[in-house]
């Protein structure tokens, strides 16, 4: 397989989970919804838990970059705190729950069919947060990524994403179903390089999507490379319980600023 042609299936794939209505595209709940309608904003990064408020501030008047975030989740409750949000997803009918919630509501959002491995469209300096929830995974190179997000913040600006623990991707999965956890690769993980021609062959067939675990050093280390100064960090839960019972920190969110020019 071409290095960039598990994209278009990783695109594929999201729209098949939209059509099953998985809970990651289906939208606000009801009580999401009308907590937000109160004026009670929590947006998850992970899983479960709710970011702080503290960081994200007052989100009135932000430009707010959502990154991987389509299925009328984030970027709807960003708009509803008063954010400018533009949001780039590589999934057309994940972007079309976004659409379709954002005209229920009133609200006004950018929608934008795109590859988050490339943000060269938007103008350097031109965000006040960029959003990730946890959509890394689903690409090859997360250092590259880092630095297109460092790009189009501004200086001082909010970078908030979620990684996957690299361990979650060493047990064999098929087993792990069947609730027994056996190591079965090494790290990192690829569905490109970890598994056979017949294995990616029948993950094409079925439809599912290319993940990739990165190091820590790339996860971690590579916001540093990228002038993006980590300042605070807290884990989640899979909701996989044999895992979760397992690995306490299966998720990790990360808040991270860019760093101000000398001398400001």
């Amino acid at each position: 397989m071409d290095k960039n042609q598990y994209i278009h299936y990783n695109e594929r794939a999201w729209d098949r989970e939209v059509d099953k209505k998985s809970i990651w595209t289906d939208g606000l709940t009801e009580k999401e919804l009308q907590k937000a309608l109160s004026g009670t904003i929590e947006i998850r990064l992970t899983t479960f838990k709710p970011m702080p408020s503290s960081w994200i501030g007052d989100l009135r008047g932000k430009r707010v970059l959502a990154v991987g975030s389509g299925g009328g989740q984030q970027a709807i409750l960003f708009a509803l705190a008063g954010s400018e949000v533009t949001l780039l997803d590589l999934s057309g009918k994940q972007l079309e729950q976004d659409r379709k919630i954002s005209e229920q509501l009133g609200l006004m959002l950018t929608l934008i069919k795109g590859d988050m491995r490339d943000l060269s469209q938007f103008d350097a300096e031109s965000f006040d947060i960029v959003f990730n929830p946890a959509s890394t995974v689903f690409i090859d190179d997360v250092r590259s990524f880092y630095r297109g997000c460092a790009r189009v913040l501004k200086p001082g600006g909010v970078f908030l994403t979620c990684v996957a623990n690299p361990v979650l991707y060493l047990f064999d999965e098929r087993l792990a179903l069947k609730n027994k956890l056996k190591i079965k690769y090494t790290l990192p993980y690829s569905d490109l390089g970890s598994l056979s021609r017949k294995q990616i062959q029948k993950m094409i067939e079925t439809g599912d999507t290319f993940e990739f675990s990165h190091t820590l050093d790339d996860l971690l280390g590579g916001l540093g490379s990228a002038d993006l100064v980590i300042e605070g960090v807290y884990s989640d839960r899979c909701g996989f319980e044999l895992l979760d019972s397992y690995i306490a920190d299966a998720y990790l969110a990360v808040r991270a600023t860019k760093r101000l020019p000398i001398g400001s």
